[in-house]
C-alpha cells in the first residue's frame, strides 16, 4: 500500500461534496488501504478519502488504544442516521493544520454504511470516536470544522493562513 499527500485548506477539493461509491472492487480495496495507511502515518485519527484527494465517500477511523472504541472503522457511504446529546470539545485536522477550535458534536451517533467486506454495517459510537465519525462524515460534504465556528473566529483563521 502506499502513503499518500493529505492535501490542505484551501484546496477547494475540501469543499466539495464526494460522490457515492456505486462498486465495490480491487481498486476500492487498494484505495482503501492507502487511506489507511496514510491514516496510520499520520499524527490523526481518521481521514477521508477526500482529504487525499479522491472525491469519494469513504472514511477511516481508529481512536483505539488512546480512547475507548471499535478499533480501525473503514465505511463506504456512511451517513449519521441518530444522534443524541451535545458536547464542545477541541478539535484539529490534518487538512488544517496547527489550528484547534472548540466544536460542538453530539456525543452519542448512530452511522451507517458499507464495511470494507461489502456488507451494509451499523456502528452505535460514543465519546471521542463518535467526534472523530462525525468529523470525517463532515469532509465527505465537503464541510471543514473551521465551518462550524463563530464567524468572527473563522475570520481570524483565514488571516493566519495568510500570514503563514
Amino acid at each position: 500500500m502506499a502513503i499518500l499527500e493529505i492535501i490542505k485548506y484551501p484546496d477547494e477539493r475540501l469543499k466539495t461534496k464526494s460522490s457515492v461509491v456505486e462498486t465495490i472492487d480491487a481498486a476500492t480495496h487498494s484505495f482503501i488501504g492507502d487511506l489507511v495507511d496514510t491514516m496510520r502515518a499520520s499524527p490523526g485519527v481518521g481521514l477521508a478519502a477526500s482529504q487525499i484527494g479522491r472525491l469519494i465517500r469513504v472514511i477511516a477511523v481508529d481512536v483505539t488504544p488512546k480512547n475507548p472504541g471499535h478499533g480501525l472503522i473503514v465505511l463506504i457511504n456512511p451517513e449519521i442516521t441518530g444522534s443524541s446529546g451535545a458536547k464542545v470539545g477541541r478539535e484539529g485536522c490534518l487538512s488544517v493544520p496547527e489550528y484547534t477550535a472548540n466544536i460542538t458534536r453530539a456525543t452519542n451517533i448512530t452511522v451507517r454504511g458499507v464495511g470494507k467486506d461489502g456488507r451494509e454495517t451499523v456502528i452505535e459510537s460514543e465519546g471521542f470516536e463518535a467526534v472523530a465519525l462525525q468529523h470525517e462524515i463532515d469532509h465527505l460534504d465537503g464541510i471543514l470544522f473551521i465551518d462550524r465556528i463563530a464567524s468572527m473566529k473563522r475570520d481570524l483563521f483565514k488571516r493566519k493562513i495568510k500570514d503563514m
